[in-house]
């Protein structure tokens, strides 16, 4: 049994009494309304007009209902249901709970003071006076308590909802969808867009914890395969953002317009499936060009060192050791010496066997190929 159900069990007013407090009902709701438009800001322009006439009607059937509670014949139901509907509502209109428990407060008052002008001149006994204004503020305490839950449930639940659309938006992204799409799904989360995206992905323990140091407008996922999370960052500093995952296991790709992502996103995937140490996928742009296809880049090499399969291994390794520095010295040979650490004689004797297996190693399309293929250290 609720409090308020107690109180009025303990106090059943007559019916003289009760028809004396309907016949102040309605003026009493009135001045309910109008004190809450004075005496609570957010309240000021809400019940004007048609939500006004809405509003006082609200508490003059909430009014009623508990003269039925205090008469005795109140059944109970409706009047909670109503205030926890109520609740909802104020979430829907924007306005805190502070701002309703206000307007509770307000309404107790007046409504108490309106009641009990009514009582007293109808010969309620000055006895029965206190337990009338126990059943008063017990009744109000409830229906604000059933307001709360229905604003607390209505945040809950918008809350979800928001998480479940930026999920799907961040999903989308990442999917490549199309702009109608992404447009689409950026308006049922409510999210401004922005005009660049950069994708992280680090271990997916690691994505929330993250996600809460970053700028409001990041969107993340921690149930990636492979135990991975991303997080999509807007306009992000770039410099910033890697100094903010500086302590995490993060792979950062590059920026892109918004509805790009997941052209970050494949960049930094592929960072990470080539090396584990990669942490800005701008600083390793030869390696991700190289291992873009790893096939084409094979029967590149295969192709482009033809001549240096026939010789043993030791010596084919050493040549190709060379032909790298010669190719990024630009032929310097003191300088490809130091970078050997050789002699230079001993550079010239190299050079001199590439030139031999390789006759038109001067050839600009000789060059690109064979540039290309030495680019990346072989693989053992």
């Amino acid at each position: 049994m609720s409090h308020a159900m107690q109180r009025a069990t303990e106090l059943a007013l007559d019916e003289k009494t009760v028809k004396a407090l309907r016949a102040v009902l309605r003026t009493t709701a009135d001045e309910v309304v109008q004190a809450i438009i004075d005496e609570v800001p957010s309240y000021a322009n809400a019940l004007s007009g048609r939500m006004g006439g809405t509003i006082r009607r609200a508490v003059r059937t909430a009014l009623g209902h508990y003269l039925d509670l205090a008469g005795g014949t109140y059944t109970g139901g409706d009047a909670s249901d109503a205030a926890y509907e109520l609740g909802r509502g104020e979430v829907r209109d924007g306005r805190s709970m502070d701002a309703l428990l206000s307007a509770y407060r307000v309404g107790a008052r007046v409504a108490w003071r309106g009641l009990a002008a009514g009582a007293v001149p109808a010969g309620l006994p000055a006895a029965e006076v206190a337990k009338f204004a126990e059943l008063t503020f017990a009744y109000i305490d409830e229906l604000s308590a059933a307001s709360a839950a229905g604003h607390a449930d209505e945040l809950a639940a918008r809350g979800l909802a928001h998480e479940r659309h930026l999920e799907q938006l961040a999903r989308d992204l990442l999917a490549g969808a199309s702009s109608e799409i992404l447009l689409a799904a950026a308006g049922r989360a409510g999210w401004p867009t922005p005009t660049t995206m950069t994708v992280a992905l680090l271990p997916a323990a690691q994505a929330r914890p993250a996600f809460r140091s970053l700028d409001a407008g990041t969107l993340v996922l921690d149930d990636l395969p492979d135990a991975l999370g991303v997080l999509l960052v807007p306009d992000a500093d770039r410099t910033h953002l890697l100094r903010r995952l500086s302590d995490r296991h993060a792979v950062v790709g590059p920026a892109r317009p918004w509805m790009r992502a997941s052209s970050s996103y494949a960049r930094a995937a592929r960072a990470r499936s080539l090396s584990s140490s990669i942490r800005d996928t701008e600083e390793h742009l030869p390696e991700l060009v190289l291992s873009a296809d790893p096939d084409a880049y094979a029967d590149l090499r295969a192709r482009a060192l033809a001549p240096l399969l026939a010789l043993p291994a030791g010596t084919a390794r050493r040549l190709e050791e060379t032909l790298r520095a010669w190719l990024l010295h630009h032929g310097r040979r003191e300088e490809v010496a130091t970078a050997l650490f050789v002699h230079p004689q001993t550079v010239r004797y190299r050079v001199g066997q590439l030139r031999d297996l390789f006759p038109d190693l001067s050839s600009p399309q000789r060059v690109l190929e064979l540039t290309l293929a030495v680019g990346l250290p072989a693989a053992t």
